[in-house]
């Protein structure tokens, strides 16, 4: 089962060109049989560009996932931490094999109904 996920253009870059291996979530899906990430590069772009294989979900304290994920979180310090001030978990998805699409696609070719999601949408394999 793949996930679609809402990501910024300038965060994509950097999942694209390696020095941002982990995805970061204040929440994270349910089901546990997630094992690709569909991403849609959110506005200016507007398009689906790429898929990556999930290696693995970490769960964990802000401060802790921070010190696990930094070397290859992509962002800085100051913008993680304003991203889960007031939290008490936060959810990082490490970035495995990444395809690039050839063609990046407009999400209406996902299937019908289908919307740029606030948060993850799933997505039938």
């Amino acid at each position: 089962m793949k996930v679609l996920l809402s990501i910024k253009p300038e965060f994509v870059e950097k999942i694209l060109n390696g020095s941002k291996k982990y995805e970061f979530r204040k929440s994270v899906f349910k089901r546990q049989d997630i094992t690709k990430v569909v991403i849609y590069a959110t506005m200016p772009v507007g398009k689906v560009v790429a898929e990556f294989d999930i290696e693995k979900v970490i769960h964990d304290e802000p401060e802790k996932l921070w010190k696990k994920t930094r070397k290859h979180a992509g962002i800085s310090k100051d913008f993680f931490n304003e991203y889960f001030f007031g939290r008490e978990n936060a959810v990082a998805i490490k970035v495995g094999q990444i395809t690039e699409y050839e063609e990046p696609m407009c999400i209406t070719m996902l299937g019908e109904n289908i919307t740029p999601p606030q948060s993850y949408r799933y997505l039938a394999a």
